[in-house]
């Protein structure tokens, strides 16, 4: 199975719900992001790792790689690997004496260590058709202009979803892209699938 390289493009509060962030992971070879929703503490530790911040006391995070490398053990790269009913799940895979071993590990604790260990996050292409998101070209909706205007991005909700037209979905959410509200990117990408389906 062909595995994707990912950066991490974004790392934001999420709109609606008010103690998770959202962390956006983007193919480096495309078009597609992978938003995923994360709690307050993992945003934090991804965050302080990004900034290269160095807390007075280190994190779990921090003891953790501060662990491995005691024991001389490589984080060599992170995979998101599987989602299922909505959850992502991911794996490090680790070196020590030559010896590779994986881990299993939450997505979010994955992508810290990743962080710290400066190693490549990983994952699969279906993985990205279930969940990501393309971003497209943004000329294209102000050419469109016209019905995009009826539904406001801030107006959307998962109970109105389902009454917008398709075209006015896939306008929705490329503004809702734009303004990173990654967790409503999602649910009108569901929906949209829903319909496919």
């Amino acid at each position: 199975m062909k595995r994707i390289e990912l950066d991490i493009v974004a790392l934001s509060h999420s709109v609606t719900q008010s103690h998770n962030y959202a962390v956006v992971l983007g193919e480096r070879r495309g078009q597609r992001r992978l938003p995923i929703v994360i709690g307050s503490f993992e945003a934090q530790a991804i965050a302080v790792a990004m900034e290269r911040m160095v807390p007075n006391r280190p994190l779990t995070h921090d003891l953790f790689k501060n662990t491995l490398d005691t024991f001389d053990v490589q984080l060599r790269e992170v995979v998101i690997n599987n989602l299922l009913d909505g959850i992502f799940y991911a794996r490090l895979v680790c070196v020590k004496n030559g010896e590779v071993f994986e881990i299993d590990s939450r997505t979010s604790d994955a992508i810290a260590m990743a962080v710290r260990f400066e190693c490549p996050i990983y994952t699969y292409d279906f993985i990205l058709e279930a969940a990501g998101v393309v971003l497209e070209d943004q000329d294209e909706d102000i050419a469109q202009g016209g019905e995009a205007g009826q539904v406001t991005a801030a107006g959307l909700s998962s109970e109105n979803l389902g009454t917008l037209s398709a075209e006015i979905l896939q306008r929705k959410l490329q503004e809702v892209l734009e303004s990173e509200d990654y967790e409503m990117a999602a649910k009108i990408r569901d929906e949209l699938k829903r319909r496919e389906a």
